[in-house]
């Protein structure tokens, strides 16, 4: 049985970055990964040009977070968003900053971050034992057992960085909850996040490769079933609009949209789709989009009115088509009532009235979302009460640390979720 200070389970980028942070205080550590090569998530994300932070301060993380973010204190203290910037650019990697706050290699190569966080790791005396998936874990008096198809090890501490259930291609295919769990740890349900929402809408569909840049989503639900979604962020209004009394909103965002051939995906579609996942009865919501969130409804209204009556024999849709993609504006007249064959000129106050709110509130049924499969990160996991945000380690099992995705830890689009993995890898690391 080999002897190790610190095995550290999972070469994700937490793992990569727990494995660092431990080799670099001297600890004789042992980095295990089950497939033949780490960091498959890395070379995965943001479009193979992987997101590897926020130009944020830690605050701002914190906040992005939500009720979760408290717990990420002490991590960012110890690698917060600049300094994972500033360890990149150390290793040769130039960074660049893009609107919105998404912060990429300025090569937009995710393969460049890899080879940053390995070549930070080769200067460390960590052993790297590729395709050995690990078996089982278990106390051993003051020590850990840990066993691979291939041998025993023996360890004085254990960083699980084994990450959640999304993209399972990559690899993570929650085989540490069920360690975490054997060691007496509570598993919060794992759910899709940051996935693709689904309809069976067939207008909706017909929509199919069009992208509205700027749309606020919300997730509604009527009213006494949103308690079938176990979490904090039900409330009873989207942004300025208020929500009907007969239904609540249960998240909302703004941002880009993209109609696609199984629903809808986008930036403002991937961050509320969490509460699609964790509802019980996702088909019994709905997802409400505003077309022109930049605009009150009197305002829009009155504006259409104004185009409307000086459109002489243009069509309606046509002047609704100025504002919208042609399709989009097609379908919303239709919502409105309103016949292609209308003349702007034509259309009464309460019609445009009419179309205006069509634009603001335009409902698409939910079916459900497209699952792990296609989730770029785990909502769920470890429960954060029985880790210690100081250090990663377990409060009911010493000696045991987690860091990543593993966790019930998970942030917004936007490079949040891999700022969280380095921050907790390096404090898992570290300590």
């Amino acid at each position: 049985m080999t002897p190790w200070d610190v095995i550290v389970v999972g070469g994700g980028p937490a793992g990569l970055m727990a494995a660092c942070g431990s080799a670099q205080g001297g600890r004789r550590t042992l980095l295990l990964e089950k497939r033949p090569a780490v960091g498959n998530k890395i070379l995965l994300s943001g479009g193979t040009r992987c997101n590897l932070t926020h130009a944020s301060d830690q605050r701002g993380i914190v906040e992005a977070f939500g009720p979760q973010g408290p717990f990420l204190h002490s991590a960012l203290a110890a690698l917060g968003p600049q300094q994972v910037i500033d360890l990149f650019e150390a290793e040769g990697v130039p960074i660049k900053v893009e609107p919105g706050g998404k912060v990429f290699p300025h090569s937009d190569r995710a393969a460049d971050v890899l080879a940053a966080l390995l070549g930070r790791l080769s200067r460390t005396d960590c052993t790297l034992a590729l395709d050995e998936p690990l078996e089982d874990l278990r106390r051993a008096g003051d020590r850990f057992r840990l066993a691979t198809a291939r041998r025993s090890l023996s360890a004085r501490k254990v960083v699980l960085a084994t990450g959640g259930r999304s993209y399972p291609a990559s690899g993570s295919t929650g085989d540490g909850y069920r360690f975490a769990a054997e060691l007496g740890h509570r598993i919060v349900p794992p759910r899709p996040a940051l996935v693709p929402v689904t309809t069976h809408a067939a207008e909706v569909l017909a929509l199919q490769g069009i992208t509205i840049p700027d749309v606020r989503v919300s997730v509604l639900a009527p009213v006494g079933n949103e308690r079938m979604y176990p979490a904090h962020s039900v409330c009873r209004t989207s942004g300025t609009r208020s929500v009907p009394d007969t239904v609540c909103c249960l998240a909302a965002q703004r941002g880009a949209l993209l109609f696609a051939h199984f629903g809808l995906t986008g930036p403002a579609v991937l961050d509320v789709s969490r509460v699609v996942s964790g509802h019980a009865q996702p088909r019994s919501l709905t997802l409400q989009c505003d077309f022109l969130p930049a605009m009150s409804l009197p305002a829009l209204a009155a504006a259409l009115e104004r185009e409307c009556r000086a459109a002489g024999k243009r069509l309606a849709v046509a002047v609704l088509g100025q504002r919208l993609p042609q399709r989009v504006a097609d379908l919303l007249a239709r919502q409105a009532a309103i016949s292609p064959q209308r003349r702007g000129a034509e259309l009464s106050k309460p019609e445009c009235r009419n179309l205006a709110r069509a634009v603001k509130q335009f409902d698409i049924p939910i079916a459900g979302t497209m699952g792990f499969r296609k989730a770029e990160v785990t909502a769920g996991g470890v429960a954060l009460d029985e880790v210690d945000s100081r250090t990663m380690q377990s409060r009911l099992a010493p000696g045991l640390f987690f860091a990543g995705e593993l966790l019930d830890l998970d942030g917004p689009i936007g490079g949040y979720n891999f700022q969280a993995a380095f921050s907790t890898g390096w404090l898992a690391g570290e300590s």
